[in-house]
C-alpha cells in the first residue's frame, strides 16, 4: 500500500487523505457494535465503537486480513456532537483495536441507523495482496 499524501499538505491525524493498493478486495457491510447474538453491547459510541471495531477484525480475519489490510473506512455516526466530545478516548479505541493503520476515512453524520440502539455504523474496505 501507498498512503497518497500530496506535497505541501498537512499531515491529517489519524487517517490519511487517500491509499493506493493492489490485490484483493475485502469487504464489510456496516458492521455496528453488538455481539454475535445481535445484543447491543454499551449505550455510549464508545462502548459501541468498540465492539464494531472488534468485528470488522472478525470479518477480515475470515479473509485472512487483517487492520493493517484496511484502505478505507465509513464511519456513520448518529450524534457529532458525542463524538466530537469523546475523540482523544475515541482515538485510544481505534489504536488499541487497529494498532498504528491509519486508512482513507470519513465520518458522516446521521440521522439514525436501521437499528435504532446502535450510534455508529462502519463499513471497511480491506486490499490484500
Amino acid at each position: 500500500m501507498k498512503i497518497l499524501q500530496p506535497p505541501g499538505w498537512p499531515r491529517p491525524k489519524g487517517y490519511a487523505n487517500g491509499i493506493a493498493a493492489e490485490g484483493r478486495l475485502v469487504v464489510t457491510a456496516g458492521i455496528i457494535g453488538w455481539d454475535e447474538a445481535e445484543r447491543m453491547v454499551a449505550p455510549d459510541v464508545c462502548g459501541q465503537l468498540r465492539q464494531a471495531l472488534a468485528n470488522t477484525r472478525a470479518i477480515l480475519a475470515e479473509a485472512d486480513a487483517g487492520p493493517e489490510h484496511i484502505v478505507r473506512m465509513t464511519w456513520y455516526v448518529v450524534d457529532l456532537d458525542a463524538y466530537r466530545a469523546r475523540l482523544a478516548e475515541i482515538g485510544a479505541i481505534y489504536r488499541e483495536a487497529m494498532g498504528r493503520n491509519f486508512p482513507a476515512m470519513a465520518v458522516v453524520g446521521v440521522t439514525g441507523l436501521v437499528e435504532p440502539a446502535a450510534l455508529v455504523e462502519i463499513e471497511t474496505t480491506a486490499v490484500v495482496p
